[in-house]
């Protein structure tokens, strides 16, 4: 797919350079149009919030909702689960060993390791009916929120064009709305922050300093290192500010402007102590922390130190830290080069793609541009941190994905206005851009159609994998114990041992089957339930009754 856009690319540049004028009549009317809707400001955020959920429910028949997959997605779901039912964790489990699992703690408590801003929004999409119904109002929030702030940025109708390009781009097809690990959440917390920032320096109004702090708590409990250092540049931008007013012999606005902001940061703080104080018992460690320290040998950072391998009964687990994730870096220059060029390359093809790259045909412009310097610099800073992190996802860039599109619309800005001899190339370049990234909505959906097991999507999985014998385990009456027997050579990014918040009252417990501990423990449990065991490396996945024969025989 990437090499098409290029290819037509390519192409579009070389006729906007010999036919700028082409289609300029009927695109002088759309914009024309366009720029009337647009300046319509809040009926256009409300109008995209409606869109994107009616264009993403509309696809449903040929892109159906996702199931998960992913470890962190399943740390998400039974974060949601305790929380739609009024809990931030559970005691832990007497057999604990064998439901241990990726990215769940289960000492001193039975709980994911996240911070709880995603596992919010999936819990209110679990009690309307879906925890998916949570990912598509939380992107669908994202989709306007980018909007209001890049109304604080720029002209109305530029602001409304590139939330339009992010719907079609970003908030239809790619894993922030179709899995349940994020990225919606954490881009609308630094949209407040970015789109508060220039109001408050215009307005000094209470609103959008509280909406500022509103934004900070958000990044706080959905990504804090990377809204931590996405924050640090708008710190020193306020602070600035209040000097520059205290330089000119200006009130401070410290009722309307700086208590809103310090009363939100106290909240936080008091919320973050709280919350991990439940869940680790401490106050001052975090749920994340404690589970790197029972776990990872290695650090998330390229600067940290690299212990010797811890050693697991769960073989699952030795594969996968002492194996895929010691693997990732070890310290070498050859090794620390491949993660960071891979980190570019996944942020390149996440957010801008072929098409998009060539609006940096401007950079010559938009890199002097006074205007958008400290985003410029923010976003730098935002990069380095990001880059001190040994494994990268998309998400993990919602932060600074607020500054980088701040970037990306303006040098469009500077793009359009670039001439050569007279002709306006950049007109006809833009206009082409932005016509060919509203054509992905619908190609992406033909292809969807044609072609349904071949678009790379993070929900789509055979129709033999772990949901499916749940469906069916579902339909038989009583309640069910799954002993989930893994081979020699299972690749621990497929993991099946995942629970409900409740565990013991579920109707279907997935437990870890390990030859070094007895199974009698677990059956004594639980002595009414309907026995099964499952093989998932088998082609397909195998789901048989338990029966005295079916232990191995190494037992």
């Amino acid at each position: 797919m990437e090499l098409q856009v290029w290819r037509i690319a390519i192409y579009l540049l070389a006729t906007c350079w010999m036919v700028p004028p082409l289609g300029n009549g009927l695109y002088e009317r759309i914009e024309n149009s366009f720029s009337k809707l647009a300046s319509r400001r809040s009926a256009c955020i409300i109008i995209l919030f409606f869109v994107t959920i009616a264009i993403r429910l509309a696809l449903l028949p040929v892109f159906p909702y996702p199931h998960p997959y992913a470890h962190d997605e399943f740390g998400y779901l039974l974060q949601a689960d305790m929380f739609a039912h009024g809990h931030l964790a559970y005691p832990p489990h007497a057999l604990a060993p064998y439901f241990e699992t990726f990215y769940v703690s289960f000492h001193p408590t039975y709980s994911s390791m996240y911070p709880p801003a995603q596992g919010a929004t999936l819990a209110v999409g679990q009690l309307l009916g879906n925890p998916w119904i949570g990912v598509v109002l939380s992107t669908s929030a994202m989709v306007a929120a980018i909007l209001w702030m890049l109304q604080g940025w720029f002209p109305a109708r530029w602001a409304l064009l590139a939330a339009i390009i992010v719907l079609a781009r970003i908030a239809i097809f790619t894993s922030w709305m179709n899995s349940y690990w994020g990225g919606s959440v954490a881009t609308i917390g630094a949209a407040l922050v970015l789109g508060a920032l220039p109001r408050l320096k215009r307005f000094e109004r209470p609103r959008d300093a509280l909406l500022l702090g509103i934004g900070t708590i958000i990044l706080a409990n959905s990504r804090p290192f990377e809204g931590f250092i996405f924050c640090i540049p708008v710190a020193f931008a306020l602070l600035f500010w209040v000097l520059q007013l205290r330089k000119k012999k200006h009130a401070i606005p410290v009722r309307r402007v700086l208590f809103p902001i310090l009363a939100c940061l106290i909240v936080n703080v008091v919320f973050t102590l709280y919350y991990n104080r439940r869940l680790t018992g401490d106050a001052f460690t975090f749920p994340r922390t404690l589970y790197y320290k029972q776990n990872l040998s290695v650090s998330p950072f390229i600067c940290g130190k690299i212990l010797p391998p811890f050693h697991y009964a769960n073989a699952q687990f030795e594969s996968f830290f002492n194996g895929w994730m010691r693997g990732l870096y070890n310290g070498r220059w050859a090794d620390l080069k491949k993660i960071e060029l891979l980190h570019l390359n996944e942020f390149w093809l996440f957010f801008l793609g072929g098409l998009l790259s060539f609006v940096f045909l401007s950079a010559p412009w938009f890199l002097r541009d006074r205007r958008i310097r400290f985003v410029l610099w923010q976003f730098l800073i935002c990069a380095v941190g990001l880059l001190s992190v040994t494994w990268f996802e998309p998400h993990y860039a919602a932060p600074a994905f607020c500054a980088f599109l701040i970037i990306v619309v303006q040098a469009f800005r500077h793009l359009r206005r670039w001439t050569w001899h007279g002709r306006p190339v950049g007109v006809s370049l833009t206009r082409q851009m932005v016509s060919l990234v509203m054509l992905m909505v619908p190609v992406c959906a033909y292809e969807q159609i044609q072609h349904p097991h071949e678009i790379t999507c993070w929900n789509y999985q055979p129709p033999w994998t772990r949901h499916w014998i749940a469906s069916q385990l579902n339909q038989i009456a009583g309640d069910h114990l799954v002993i989930v027997r893994y081979s020699a050579d299972h690749d621990p990014q497929d993991e099946w041992v995942y629970n409900s918040a409740d565990i013991d009252h579920s109707r279907i417990v997935w437990a870890r089957e390990i030859r070094a501990m007895d199974l009698v423990p677990l059956f004594a449990y639980y002595p009414s339930r309907k026995v099964w065991i499952v093989e998932p490396d088998a082609n397909p996945p195998l789901l048989h009754p338990f029966t005295p024969g079916s232990l191995p025989a190494t037992r």
